[in-house]
């Protein structure tokens, strides 16, 4: 196979792409650099580790609203997530109705802050994934693929002045139904302006979390 520069491209065995769907790739990536790029309307420190250092789960946020440059951002952040094979073996659904939203509270085991300004829930596509294997493990790159992506926005959304909670608990029919789909979900992200900052919470030391295999 040739990449587009015209030199042979090389994949590991069983990991060779199936001919996919002609998209030209340089019209997706000029939009997503554009979006990715474009200024910040207000200052914000999004040196990476500072991102990490204080995100902190919200489950209170204003009324304010999201600005959509900063909703481009936080769903192109997603599209730059590693994913198997580069198959990107997830879906995006971002809900806006309010109906919907109050629907998704009800299926998310009645956790009222699902109902926030900025909804999106990550689904599982493993048809996507076009590698040599099987079901079962299509099935764990997709899931592998849609959390990935998640993470990815989630600290868009706080390199941005937001602030995010990541919801597991759900029941995946009802889910599937609001929203309209049959691909599974694997994560709901809720994202606004928080109500108040958190300050870090205590987390393991090193020597704990790290073990070291020789």
């Amino acid at each position: 196979m040739e990449s587009r520069d015209g030199s042979e491209k090389i994949y590991p065995s069983g990991y060779e792409p199936k001919e996919t769907n002609n998209i030209d790739a340089n019209v997706r990536n000029q939009l997503l650099d554009q979006i990715l790029k474009s200024s910040p309307t207000e200052f914000i420190n999004t040196d990476l580790f500072t991102v990490m250092a204080k995100r902190r789960s919200t489950r209170k946020f204003t009324d304010k609203i999201v600005e959509t440059v900063k909703i481009d951002k936080i769903i192109a952040a997603a599209d730059t997530a590693p994913t198997a094979g580069n198959f990107q073996g997830f879906e995006i659904f971002y809900v806006k109705s309010s109906e919907k939203k109050q629907q998704l509270v009800e299926a998310c085991n009645n956790q009222p802050y699902v109902n926030a300004p900025v909804v999106l829930v990550y689904c599982k596509n493993p048809s996507r994934v076009k590698l040599d294997f099987s079901e079962e493990i299509l099935k764990k790159f997709a899931i592998q693929d849609a959390t990935l992506a998640a993470s990815y926005s989630q600290l868009a959304a706080q390199a941005l002045g937001l602030s995010s909670i990541w919801i597991g608990m759900f029941d995946e029919q009802k889910v599937m139904k609001v929203i309209n789909t049959d691909l599974i979900p694997s994560s709901v992200l809720c994202i606004g302006y928080p109500k108040q900052d958190k300050f870090p919470k205590p987390r393991r030391n090193l020597q704990e979390l790290v073990h070291v295999v020789w």
